[in-house]
């Protein structure tokens, strides 16, 4: 995923995300103080959103463009304040990463409530437009 410039350049900034796909949106949460939260505060509301797992981008100073190769697709973030996208959210990621949300759960609501994670939503611009 990378937040789009204002000229549709990507932005220096890729990352691997949990995710859910719910109502016919990308769903994820994040901290407030991290990248993605922090285009979208400043009105950088498109991204590219890359399909398929294709390991970390980035570890220890080697970045991949792997991910490149595969399918991607143009999306409209939006910050969302709904608790019940959350749960949903939350059971998306129940299911998908069972070995670690245990550790993250609470950590993820507490920080929704406080406002320390944003919860967004990256609807595909197709259907952004219908």
């Amino acid at each position: 995923m990378s937040p789009l410039r204002k000229s549709g350049e990507e932005s220096r900034c890729h990352a691997e995300v949990w995710f859910g796909w719910e109502g016919g949106a990308v769903v994820l949460i994040t901290a407030s103080s991290g990248w993605k939260a922090r285009a979208l505060a400043r009105g950088l509301t498109q991204a590219r959103i890359w399909v398929g797992d294709y390991g970390r981008w980035k570890r220890l100073g080697i970045t991949s463009d792997a991910f490149r190769a595969g399918p991607s697709f143009v999306a409209r973030a939006s910050a969302s304040k709904d608790s019940s996208l959350l749960e949903r959210l939350l059971s998306i990621y129940d299911a998908k990463y069972p070995d670690e949300i245990g550790s993250w759960r609470d950590r993820m609501r507490a920080g929704f409530h406080d406002g320390s994670r944003v919860l967004v939503r990256y609807v595909p611009e197709a259907a952004a437009r219908t």
